[in-house]
């Protein structure tokens, strides 16, 4: 039987989207802290879960399916956490080799408007900085930082990279309905990501009523408030409660792994719900 006293972090980055650490370094720091359980959940990703997969069953921590999904709901950028999916289908991975090819052209994008602003950083050092993972907004921060046009990595965005920045261009998103449809055909189930961060309350209802799974309600970004309100949710709608710390490594956002978790019986909520799809799919 399971051993349940350490507990599941079930959103995690790594080296292959936006994240400092590489798998192996991830379950390192994840032994020492003695989690039970985690999930990968890198940006439209999920290359990382297999070495994650093996290197848990090593040291004894279960690591389930996770990616985190960008959608577009009413105009916005959502973002969803999928579980429990299954990691070869291939509709799914479709989709997924879509989301890397959009990330690379934006990026090219993006350079090529820092060289308008008199900033020419070199798109092939952006690709170095993103190695085997996805390129995205952090990876061109770094570069901008170490070729001295900004002071920090939080500059970049607070000046060039960020929404509504000069030199911002939005990321490809797949609609939410698609999105759900996407993730239930590969038998998975659907969280909405750390709410707070991007909804109100009414649209975070009009996301439970189109069908969504669940609801991070563990999050370093959340307060007491906000957690005991996702919380209630959950109940009121019979939807999973899931956490993490949404932990991308130092130094991005401090060391919050360990502090932001949910007990384990949420991992085996997760696979029940996910169960239930599989056999609305067959």
């Amino acid at each position: 039987m399971k051993p349940i006293s350490g507990g599941a972090d079930l959103h995690l980055h790594t080296t292959y989207s936006d994240g400092y650490c590489s798998p192996h370094e991830l379950l390192e720091r994840v032994a020492k802290i003695g989690l039970t359980a985690i999930a990968v959940t890198d940006h439209d990703e999920i290359s990382a879960i297999p070495e994650a997969t093996d290197l848990g069953r090593v040291k004894g921590i279960e690591v389930i399916p996770g990616v985190e999904l960008s959608v577009n709901y009413q105009g916005q950028d959502t973002h969803l956490l999928a579980y429990c999916f299954d990691c070869e289908n291939a509709e799914f991975l479709k989709h997924l080799s879509l989301f890397k090819n959009q990330r690379i052209s934006r990026a090219k994008e993006i350079v090529d408007k820092l060289e308008m602003l008199g900033m020419p950083i070199s798109f092939a050092c952006v690709l170095k900085k993103a190695g085997e993972g996805t390129v995205g907004r952090p990876h061109i921060a770094n570069v901008l930082l170490e070729d001295g046009f900004v002071y920090s990595f939080q500059e970049a965005f607070d000046k060039y990279l960020g929404n509504g920045k000069p030199a911002h261009v939005d990321k490809y998103k797949i609609d939410l309905t698609s999105a759900i449809k996407m993730v239930r055909a590969a038998g998975g189930v659907c969280v909405v990501a750390h709410p707070a961060i991007q909804l109100n309350h009414e649209e975070l209802l009009q996301l439970i009523e189109c069908g969504v799974d669940g609801i991070e309600v563990v999050h370093p970004r959340h307060t007491p408030e906000e957690t005991e309100c996702y919380k209630n949710l959950t109940r009121q709608h019979n939807l999973l409660a899931t956490g993490g710390s949404d932990f991308h490594g130092i130094p991005r956002g401090g060391e919050v792994l360990g502090k932001f978790k949910v007990p384990y019986h949420v991992v085996e909520d997760i696979k029940a719900r996910a169960g239930f799809w599989k056999t609305k799919t067959l």
